[in-house]
């Protein structure tokens, strides 16, 4: 099991059980989505687990915690039919304290199944097979990038884990094909490289050609 995904899963769920109620009806980092919306995503994120480590797979693995992510240049507007089931169903809870309670017994639950994960073990999700161990660290750079987009607005509540956006800021350079400038923090190269935020234009000069292939959203 990837320890990395536990620490990162349990810092983001443990920021959330933070949260005052009045926290819920701000704006996260997601385009269109207020707090109350991003925690029912995690909540979904936490169903995807569950169901992904108990879909076993006969056949080789097609992807790795790398190739998992499919990458574009259009940041989420929060018009995808998607998106807007998930604000229709976060609204639905009215309490913020059912929502916290749904992600807590979920994302425990899914945060003990990825424990005791065979790191063998092929698993299917999304039309794809993978690792359990690719699987996981796959998800490593979901939390993280999620958990900045928890506390956007929230600045009195915890990040993520450092190591966890070390691991990330790593995976996204990976994933695009291409290094930040190391002048960059690694949450400053997650959030502009996702297109979380425009970079300054102090940091486009230092950019350089990068700069016109920002963003890399991964889906």
């Amino acid at each position: 099991m990837d320890l990395l995904f536990s620490r990162s899963w349990a810092a983001l769920r443990t920021a959330v059980a933070g949260l005052s109620d009045e926290d819920f009806a701000q704006p996260s980092g997601c385009a269109g989505w207020l707090v109350r919306d991003l925690v029912c995503h995690l909540v979904i994120d936490a169903q995807d687990v569950l169901i992904t480590l108990a879909t076993p797979a006969g056949a080789e693995p097609t992807r790795d915690a790398v190739t998992y992510w499919n990458v574009s240049a259009t940041p989420p507007t929060g018009d995808d039919p998607l998106d807007a089931l998930t604000v229709r169903l976060a609204a639905a809870y009215e309490d913020p304290r059912l929502l916290t309670f749904h992600l807590d017994d979920v994302g425990s639950a899914a945060g003990r199944a990825a424990e005791l994960a065979d790191p063998d073990l092929r698993v299917a999700t999304r039309g794809e097979v993978l690792t359990a161990a690719d699987y996981l660290s796959a998800y490593v750079i979901e939390w993280t990038l999620h958990h900045l987009d928890l506390v956007a607005y929230l600045p009195g509540t915890p990040g993520p884990p450092l190591e966890g956006l070390a691991r990330s800021r790593r995976m996204l350079e990976t994933i695009a094909g291409a290094t930040f400038p190391a002048s960059f923090s690694d949450e400053d190269a997650l959030l502009t490289g996702t297109g979380r935020r425009a970079p300054t234009g102090e940091e486009k000069a230092r950019l350089g050609g990068l700069a016109a292939r920002l963003p890399f959203v991964l889906g």
